[in-house]
Parts: C-alpha cells; sequence; structure tokens
C-alpha cells in the first residue's frame, strides 16, 4: 500500500510539473504571438511612399527607442507620353518591446529585439481628368522579413522559470502583401510656383508564409494620406538655376489594424526646405531636396529631415 500510494504521489507530481511547464509555454507562446502580431501591424506603417512615417522613432520612457522606422521610397510616371507610373519602397523596423509578466508567477523584464525589413512595389497607370489632374489606380505588393535574436532571452527565461523555451531561438516570421491603391494626383507648374497635390487610399493586407508557428499571422493595413508641395523660385541662383524654396504639408489617417496600433489614429507632417536644380548640369539628379518636418499625432511629435532626388 504504501508502495503504491508512493507511486502514485510521484505520478501527480509528474502530471503537475508537466501540466505547469505546458502552462508556462502556452503563456510564453501566447505573449510572443502577441508581439509579432503588434509588429506584423507595425510594418504596415511603412508599405508605401508617406513623409509622416519615412523616419519615426517613438521612445516610451528612458532613453532606449522601443521602436526605430526608416524608409525609402518614391515614384513617378516614366513620362509624359506614356503614363505608366511604378513606385518602391524599401524599410527598415526595430522594435523593441519586453518578455515580461504572465509568465508563471516570475515577474521577468527581458529584452526581445525585432528586426525586419519590408520592400513593397506598385504598379499603376495614369488616367487624364484634366490637364493637372489625373487618376492613378495602383497594383501592389510587399515581401517583408522579420527575425528575432531570442536566445540571449531564452535563456534567461529557462534559468529563471525552468521553462525550456527553445522555441524562442529560431524565432522568424515572413510575409507577404497583396493589394493595391488609388490617387488623385495634382500638378501645376507655373515659372513662378509649382504645386504638386496627392490624395492617396492604400490597402494591402499582409500574411505570413513559411515561418515559425508561433509568429503566424495577419494584419490589415489600410490608409488615406493626402501631401501637399510648393516649391518657389528663390532670388539666389546656383548652376545656373533659381535656388528653390520648399514648403509641405502631409496627414495620413491610418485604419484597419493601423488605427491605434501605436496609441495614435494620424500622423501630420509641416515641413520646409530647399530645392537645388541640377538640370543645367547633371541630367540623372534633375533636382535635389533638403527638407525639415515636425510631425506630430495624439501623443507623439518629433522631427525629421528628408533628402530626395528627382531623376
Amino acid at each position: 500500500m504504501r508502495l503504491f500510494l508512493q507511486f502514485t504521489a510521484s505520478t501527480l507530481l509528474c502530471l503537475n510539473s508537466a501540466y505547469a511547464q505546458l502552462s508556462l509555454n502556452n503563456a510564453a507562446n501566447n505573449y510572443l504571438k502577441k508581439r509579432a502580431d503588434a509588429f506584423m501591424t507595425i510594418t504596415g506603417y511603412s508599405l508605401t511612399p508617406d513623409v509622416t512615417t519615412g523616419s519615426l522613432s517613438i521612445r516610451n520612457g528612458g532613453d532606449n527607442s522601443d521602436l526605430q522606422m526608416i524608409s525609402l521610397g518614391g515614384g513617378d510616371r516614366i513620362s509624359a507620353n506614356f503614363p505608366l507610373y511604378l513606385e518602391g519602397t524599401l524599410a527598415i523596423n526595430r522594435y523593441n518591446p519586453s518578455f515580461t509578466d504572465g509568465i508563471g508567477n516570475n515577474a521577468l523584464n527581458v529584452p526581445v529585439h525585432w528586426n525586419s525589413i519590408t520592400g513593397t512595389g506598385g504598379i499603376g497607370w495614369d488616367f487624364p481628368i484634366t490637364d493637372e489632374l489625373r487618376f492613378r489606380p495602383i497594383a501592389n505588393v510587399m515581401l517583408g522579413h522579420l527575425e528575432s535574436d531570442l536566445s540571449i532571452a531564452s535563456r534567461i527565461i529557462e534559468n529563471r522559470t525552468g521553462v525550456d523555451m527553445q522555441f524562442l531561438n529560431g524565432g522568424r516570421m515572413n510575409s507577404y502583401g497583396l493589394g493595391g491603391s488609388v490617387m488623385l494626383d495634382y500638378e501645376n507648374y507655373m515659372p513662378n510656383q509649382e504645386i504638386d497635390v496627392e490624395l492617396r487610399y492604400t490597402n494591402i493586407p499582409v500574411r505570413t508564409f513559411d515561418s515559425s508557428t508561433a509568429v503566424q499571422g495577419s494584419a490589415d493595413s489600410q490608409s488615406v494620406a493626402i501631401w501637399a508641395r510648393s516649391r518657389v523660385p528663390t532670388p539666389v541662383t546656383l548652376l545656373d538655376r533659381p535656388l528653390r524654396a520648399v514648403f509641405e504639408l502631409a496627414h495620413t489617417e491610418f485604419l484597419g489594424d493601423l488605427r491605434g496600433a501605436l496609441g495614435f489614429n494620424s500622423l501630420s507632417s509641416v515641413g520646409t526646405g530647399i530645392e537645388l536644380d541640377r538640370s543645367a548640369s547633371d541630367p540623372i539628379f534633375s533636382r535635389i531636396r533638403l527638407v525639415f518636418r515636425y510631425q506630430f499625432g495624439l501623443n507623439v511629435h518629433g522631427t525629421s529631415i528628408g533628402l530626395a532626388a528627382s531623376f
């Protein structure tokens, strides 16, 4: 009888230990899944050329950046006579949440760094409405890759909780998006002033493929953006062309999963700078712009510097 009781007690202890191990692993997996979904949503902010999110760094207390986003992109027609529109955006994001709380009865604060690179291409066609206004539908395709450097985090969690966290070591996520945009593009170029205005709606659903089981998911990336720029010649002449003053306004409303994902529903930007006309000396880079921008939204604000070149 005593042997039976000892065997039963040992069995119950093993079952309790296995159940605790499973519960801790499930809690950790659920936490990781939420953070991966959040980061997939964050990548949606940098799928298309947008001055409000082209360079964005968000801090949450402390000195370290919890989120850093930087992108390089642009687009234009092939020519006035052949209105094929091409665009592309390359973005690098770094997300630094904390793997903390909810892992058993242990209070942990382990940095988990996520890094991603995404590329988005678009092809469209211009349909003229007037001499200055065009309607432009665009088909977009996106590919992205996310890597998490979690080997250190897994070792720390294992030492603190005794939970086997090997699933963290190879955490990775590949994503793709197929969607489109529609745009109204207004261009009015006069000798004394050049005006550009764009109104754009974008919808690019993002899905994972060939990814770690714990970080599979999807995100609905939608936005409505308006952007306006005015360029005015100054009395200063450089390279046989007048130096232009640049004034810029932009506003983006985020929709779908992007809305409120970072604590705000929209971002605005005001900017000013200069534009150097190099068309007389360098036909490759016809214009180079340097623009200083102030970006703001609900509970966020900051500054950035944009450098652009026209071909």
